[in-house]
């Protein structure tokens, strides 16, 4: 099994439910037939904690007095700009509820047939055990969650259940039942304490056969043949019209429901996959099983599909949180918000590559819904034009809130250059240029650095201050700086990439200026590219989290080919960096800047630290920590990402083939990649070589690049020129032996 895993039990922890999600709903199942237990997810439940309606401090006036302290050496003048704020994070994410068939009656001890299982290829998870089955799929044609029980002579309670871990005491809990000739209406309305506003989850029960009766807080069913629930969750007043949110629900059978789902979604989740050559004979094991054989081929391709389908599903109305698009518990650790720093951008890092537009959409839909609060932080805390993005939101606001002596988010401004990044990436591999609205928003940054960027070093070249390197500080210094790597590099791209789509702004030719005025990276005593390039900050390398190398992945920079001077002190750099808490996305964003600095040791090594560090629930969702501490989907959604770096790269006019392949997978297939000068590549290879096989769907010239181990012998039309000539509509096939 590849594309699907499986357990031999129940779930008996909700960390372990198999997943299904249409990237708005979510459902976690357990597969109990003695409790069949369903939890229920909406991307947009944050529970109002007073967040929501603040706004960034005025604080642009204090600007010009911290960037002189600051340029004159006082070391801790960031820690009073903001100062004295109460740490307010952003509103939390919680589950909806559960749907509860409660049967009435025994199973037999004995588990022997039991089988849980999830397609990926469908988003369908079953259970079966004896005579019972239950089959559950997130709808991506009507949006809605659909469960189905059967068993002959079916008694069950049904009820849907908001008594989840962690729910406040105070909520306002309501429910109607109606009871109709295909079998009941329920309802369950929840109010936020304190509020007007709350959620409603409606469901169709449809009943096939038997008695159907009001009973406690739900139904009973007695002597059914199968039970079908359709069910949907809508945020807004505590009293909804009921009537017509039951008459907004489908109400055909399951196996037509799920033949409208399958077609988008079987379509999404099949455009690329991943094979190992020694996979084979572990491919039937549980999911529990392999993740016992960290070093198992068939644990590293049923992780990769998982991750695809996880990071698919998740993905829709808002591209996918801290935890994906499920939770459940209501308290989620640091909100189970978006955190822009790191965490998003390495869960979506696949999606332009691995042939996930769905995944760039969500992210775009977050992205432009934010920027009006993205000016009033630009405005607010630096008194300039254009956008700056928060390291947090719970997809409703934008606006900065994290203000912290500890960790002065505030002053990061890398970020929105960051979170275009993957837009960017979608612009090159499909069109190969960014639409109008991406187009404005890179300008928008550009005319922040335009503004913000008034200041000067000794040298005369520009100075990024205040500046801030998530989420690390120097060894003897505050937080808050000058010329943090990361925000030279975004200042750099942003002014770049702005004059290069904008050429006819009247600012064009001010932001090339700016961009070369920027300092230049500094390589420190260590001979590593260090993390602040201003004399006399001292480095912080054990550290989870990676931000110097920026300029390495994703800008690319930084690179062997065209900077190996630079190339060589990002990788000492990298060798310098520890893990610190051994967060799972500081191991696989170490994997990504390996790949690009062609080391398969390192990428091995990060892999191996993910796989054997115990990062997996059952259900092939992550932990943020080892040992299954902290449900997260960093690990999850990020590595297929590494996967495909260390086997694939692209530019918009560059390829690397077979970059930084670890050992462990010495042969396997790759399949649909999708290239940032706009070819799809399908790519086999072995000890003895490999093929790629290329489909332009643009004419592009490409500066063709191989791993060590391997070089290029023929092609389809013989020994390519350099660089490779591609046609749009021609297949192109390059034959790799080894080295």
């Amino acid at each position: 099994m590849i594309d699907g895993t499986w357990e031999p039990g129940p779930a008996t922890r909700w960390e372990d439910a198999f997943l299904s999600g249409n990237g708005r709903h979510g459902a976690m199942v357990f597969g109990d037939p003695a409790d069949d237990r369903v939890i229920v997810n909406h991307h947009t439940l944050v529970r109002p904690n007073g967040s929501e309606g603040l706004r960034p401090p005025e604080l642009a006036d204090r600007l010009g007095r911290l960037q002189d302290a600051l340029l004159s050496g006082d070391t801790t003048a960031a820690e009073d700009f903001g100062a004295g704020r109460p740490l307010v994070w952003v509103q939390p994410f919680h589950p909806a509820f559960r749907t509860l068939v409660r049967r009435t009656r025994g199973l037999h001890e004995a588990v022997a047939g039991y089988r849980r299982e999830v397609d990926f290829t469908t988003g369908e998870v079953t259970a079966s055990y004896e005579a019972w089955g239950s089959s559950v799929f997130v709808s991506r044609a009507d949006d809605v969650v659909v469960q189905q029980v059967t068993d002959l002579g079916l008694t069950a309670d049904v009820v849907l259940d908001p008594g989840l871990p962690g729910a406040p005491a105070q909520l306002a809990v309501g429910r109607s039942t109606v009871l109709t000739p295909e079998g009941a209406h329920l309802a369950l309305r929840v109010g936020y304490p304190g509020g007007a506003n709350g959620y409603t989850g409606v469901t169709v029960a449809r009943v096939d056969g038997g008695r159907v009766s009001v009973a406690g807080e739900g139904i009973r069913i007695e002597g059914a043949r199968s039970l079908t629930l359709i069910t949907r969750v809508v945020r807004g007043p505590r009293h909804p019209d009921l009537t017509k949110l039951w008459a907004t629900l489908p109400r055909e059978d399951y196996d037509t429901l799920l033949a409208r789902h399958v077609p988008p979604h079987r379509s999404a989740y099949g455009r690329a996959s991943f094979v190992l050559r020694d996979a084979a004979p572990e491919r039937q094991l549980s999911g529990s099983e392999l993740l016992r054989s960290a070093r198992s081929p068939a644990l590293l391709e049923r992780l990769f599909a998982a991750g695809r389908y996880h990071l698919l599903s998740s993905s829709g109305l808002l591209p996918p949180r801290l935890t994906g698009l499920w939770t459940g518990d209501w308290d989620t650790a640091w909100s189970g918000a978006f955190t822009t720093n790191a965490n998003l951008n390495l869960q979506i890092a696949s999606a332009a590559a691995a042939g996930l537009p769905e995944v760039t959409a969500a992210h775009a839909g977050l992205v432009y819904s934010q920027l009006a609060d993205w000016r009033d932080n630009a405005r607010a805390l630096f008194g300039a034009r254009g956008i700056v993005a928060p390291s947090h939101t719970d997809g409703e606001s934008g606006h900065t809130r994290h203000f912290q002596r500890a960790y002065p988010l505030h002053l990061w401004t890398a970020g929105a250059d960051w979170l275009l990044q993957p837009l960017l990436e979608h612009a090159e591999v499909t069109t190969g240029s960014p639409d109008a609205a991406l187009t404005g928003a890179l300008v928008e940054v550009a005319l922040f650095y335009e503004d913000f960027l008034s200041r000067e070093d000794p040298d005369g070249s520009l100075a990024v201050v205040p500046s801030y390197s998530p989420e690390n500080r120097p060894a003897n210094a505050s937080w808050g700086t000058v010329n943090a790597t990361m925000d030279i590099a975004a200042a750099r791209h942003a002014l770049t990439t702005a004059a290069e789509h904008a050429p006819g702004h009247p600012s064009a030719g001010l932001w090339r200026s700016l961009a070369a005025r920027l300092p230049a990276y500094l390589v420190n005593e260590d001979g590593a590219l260090a993390e602040w390039a201003w004399p006399g900050l001292l480095e912080t390398y054990d550290h989870r989290h990676l931000s110097h190398l920026y300029p390495v992945w994703p800008l690319d920079e930084i690179n062997p080919y065209d900077t190996p001077e630079q190339a060589e002190a990002a990788h000492r750099a990298l060798e310098l960096r520890g893990s610190e808490n051994d967060s799972a996305h500081g191991h696989l964003h170490h994997a990504l800047i390996a790949a690009r600095l062609r080391d398969p040791s390192r990428v091995a090594a990060a892999l191996d630290a993910v796989l054997g560090g115990d990062f997996f629930h059952d259900s092939l969702m992550s932990a943020h920590y080892p040992s299954r501490n902290v449900y997260n989907a960093d690990a999850a959604h990020t590595l297929p990402a590494a996967v495909i770096e260390s086997l694939v790269q692209s530019a918009p006019g560059r390829l690397v083939l077979l970059p930084a392949v670890p050992a462990a997978y010495p042969a396997g297939e790759l399949r649909g990649v999708r290239t940032r000068f706009g070819a799809q590549l399908d790519l086999r290879w072995s000890e003895d070589g490999a093929t790629a096989v290329l489909r332009p769907t643009r004419d592009a010239r490409v500066d063709l690049r191989t791993g060590d181990g391997f070089a290029l012998t023929e092609t389809s039309a013989g020994n390519p020129p350099a660089p490779l000539e591609l046609t749009a509509g021609v297949d192109r096939v390059l034959t790799l032996g080894p080295r």
